[in-house]
């Protein structure tokens, strides 16, 4: 089925899609990155409900987004600018795609929650540092 088909058959998906592309619009780069790791955390979630339902095919689509996403974010780093924090958060993002591909070999939905809370936590401290710059 494609996307936009899903899209049509599926109004949650549609409403959140709609949702995000205007929170994006309006959005700085610190808001973009926040926006980036909310929906990492929302695949991983899905990936663990589609682990615990069965849904394999679901489960995959949800992996594979999310480490895009933490592609994406680690893409996003500025080594020259960001020093050793750039340097620390590039490994951190890399062992998180690790995990991420570790529990969707295993199925193991407990390695997935806990890499969704490591990265929550990352995301918390952005917002945090974000909200005081």
């Amino acid at each position: 089925m494609s996307y936009a088909s899903r899209l049509a058959r599926d109004p949650i998906e549609t409403y959140r899609q709609v949702d995000l592309a205007s929170r994006v619009g309006g959005a700085d780069r610190h808001q973009l990155v926040g926006l980036l790791y909310d929906e990492a955390l929302m695949c991983l979630r899905l990936a663990e409900r589609a682990i615990a339902m069965r849904d394999y095919a679901a489960k995959s689509a949800r992996i594979t987004k999310a480490l895009a996403l933490l592609f994406a974010l680690e893409a996003g780093l500025d080594f020259t600018r960001g020093g050793e924090v750039a340097q620390t958060l590039s490994r951190f993002y890399r062992g998180a795609r690790a995990e991420i591909m570790q529990a969707s070999v295993d199925n193991d939905a407990a390695l997935l929650r806990a890499t969704a809370g490591a990265i929550g936590e990352i995301a918390a401290s952005w917002r945090a540092i974000a909200g005081a710059g």
